[in-house]
């Protein structure tokens, strides 16, 4: 039996984040009334002709720089041609041969060294408007009674970022959208929430026999919304693409879609190629051709990246520590301890537990930190809480001291642990877990002002004795 091959690439659309649309000047604005941000241009009157979004097309050159892409002297527009209900022209304003942005990559750092995946192109287009499938179960065109259009999002500005085929696993295309996110976001270039569907991605799959050179044909996963369900339809084609090469059936160019609920694909067409796009020169669009000065401009305003510092972070505290700080936004917390002579490793466990701070508050909170052993639970938790909303002085919580004195402690623990025979007997039974239960009971007797360490200690020679 053959070993097979995953082979994935990635189509990712970003909503740009912009006032205006971008050919027109309609207000972009999410949750408005259906069809109240439309003019003649984006609905596609005669004789109503585009004027390109100047912070669009900055936007896309920043991505560009910070996927090490080339950034071209001479970008075209293009139609691409193709008849749908929200598609009120009859064609998309987009690229192809002759994008902004050129061939690059995103290295992704990992736990086993650095992923590299490498981008075909990221070009700048217009987005279709809305359409909403009503009646029926499914919320799809197929079973709907009928279906409206919401004109508002069309002419969205929209970036797609597309990727050479070189993902190979549900986890690796997981690794590159999160990361290709996070960039995004901090770049100021969308919101990307992809609840409110900023950012979506279709999914390319296909499988080959191990070692096998070439492509066979794919799937395309039209429209994904969810890092999970991402991940669920790459293993779903997996799936159901090699039990087809292995029963000898011919698997054909087509796009899917997936369900969710039965975790499997259904065809939806088959999959059309740029022919069938009739790609040509917008001929209402002169070409872009961005300054030397602009780019460089953009190119110096770009900060350290997501990845980069997942890396620098990593080599501190580890690898998946350091993603998980960098992916959950909660970094910036972390880096304000670190300031203020605080570890790295501490102060990530304590970005990722406290709560936010203003930024004023790092350096007694640093202090806080280094002395939490010296002070009460409840000090340390007040400083926290405090912070969030107003100026805090380290010495206002450094003076609320544990208790550590054994000779003050000892008989609350002998209480606590003639209390509670039961624990006593699963702990010495082998179940340690147990402890921190016992540590609760003496910590809840002493108010919470008892030296967790002390305690810890008291009971474990108490228990083992």
């Amino acid at each position: 039996m053959a070993e097979w091959e995953p082979v994935i690439g990635l189509e990712v659309h970003v909503h740009l984040k912009t006032r205006t649309k971008m050919f027109c000047r309609c207000a972009l604005e999410y949750g408005a009334a259906e069809n109240t941000r439309t003019c003649p241009i984006c609905l596609a009157h005669p004789g109503a002709l585009p004027i390109p979004n100047g912070k669009a097309i900055e936007l896309t050159i920043l991505l560009g720089l910070a996927l090490d892409c080339e950034i071209a002297d001479h970008a075209v527009f293009a139609r691409k041609n193709y008849f749908y209900p929200d598609l009120p022209k009859g064609y998309q304003i987009s690229q192809y041969e002759q994008p902004l942005c050129g061939p690059g990559r995103l290295v992704i750092p990992t736990a086993d060294g650095d992923e590299t995946v490498g981008i075909t192109r990221a070009h700048l287009e217009e987005d279709a408007a809305k359409t909403v499938h009503a009646g029926g179960a499914t919320g799809r065109s197929v079973g709907a009674d009928y279906s409206l259009v919401d004109f508002n999002r069309g002419g969205t500005p929209l970036l797609e970022i597309v990727t050479e085929p070189d993902i190979r696993s549900a986890d690796e295309a997981d690794r590159f959208i999160r990361l290709l996110r996070q960039t995004i976001v901090e770049l100021g270039i969308s919101d990307a929430e992809m609840e409110k569907g900023t950012l979506r991605a279709d999914v390319n799959v296909s499988v080959r026999a191990r070692g096998e050179e070439g492509y066979r044909p794919r799937w395309e996963i039209k429209n994904m919304n969810s890092f999970t369900f991402i991940r669920r339809a790459i293993d779903a084609a997996i799936r159901q693409q090699t039990a087809a090469h292995e029963a000898g059936e011919t698997v054909v160019q087509s796009t899917y879609d997936y369900d969710a609920d039965t975790d499997t694909l259904t065809v939806h067409r088959s999959k059309e190629e740029a022919d069938d796009y009739r790609y040509f020169p917008e001929p209402d669009l002169v070409p872009v051709e961005p300054p030397a000065e602009l780019v460089e401009r953009l190119r110096a305003a770009l900060p350290e990246l997501p990845g980069a510092r997942i890396a620098r972070i990593g080599a501190e505290i580890g690898h998946a520590p350091a993603e998980e700080l960098v992916m959950t936004g909660n970094e910036w917390k972390a880096a304000a301890l670190v300031e203020h002579g605080v570890a790295w490793a501490i102060a990530a466990a304590v970005a990722m537990n406290e709560p936010d701070f203003l930024p004023e508050n790092a350096a007694p909170l640093a202090e806080v930190v280094k002395q939490r052993d010296a002070i009460t639970r409840d000090a340390y938790t007040d400083a926290f809480a405090a912070a969030t909303s107003r100026a805090i002085s380290a010495d206002e919580f450094l003076s609320q001291t544990a208790v550590s004195d054994e000779s003050e402690l000892d008989p609350i623990v002998d209480a606590v642990l003639a209390a509670n025979p039961d624990q006593v007997a699963t702990y010495r039974g082998g179940k340690e877990g147990v402890l921190g239960f016992l540590v609760g009971q003496v910590m809840k007797e002493t108010q919470g002002k008892a030296d967790p360490k002390v305690v810890n200690r008291l009971l474990r020679e108490k228990l083992q004795a």
